[in-house]
């Protein structure tokens, strides 16, 4: 199975911190590499036309974001960034 997975958080995808799950907006499975790949690049295109940041790292993380989407949090007493993450799992 190949999955692209959309996370939205205060964080890049690539950090995984413990319960990064929670922060799965939207996972699509499917059986064929090629149909996996073109809802990726499709998504990799709407996020590319919607965010103006965009980060990568390898052939499995991507992070998209917009400085005018921040939240703030109560414990560090500043404004954090919210990014849009995109991962890349395929079958090992």
């Amino acid at each position: 199975m190949f999955e692209v997975i959309y996370m939205k958080a205060d964080y890049e995808p690539w950090w995984a911190f413990e319960g990064w799950e929670e922060h799965i907006v939207k996972k699509m499975t499917f059986e064929q590499e090629e149909e996996a790949i073109n809802y990726l690049n499709q998504t990799l295109d709407e996020f590319r036309v919607k965010f103006p940041n965009e980060q990568a790292k390898g052939d499995k993380y991507w992070a998209f974001w917009s400085m005018k989407e921040q939240c703030y949090c109560e414990s560090c007493e500043d404004e954090l960034q919210i990014y849009h993450g995109l991962i890349w799992n395929t079958p090992k």
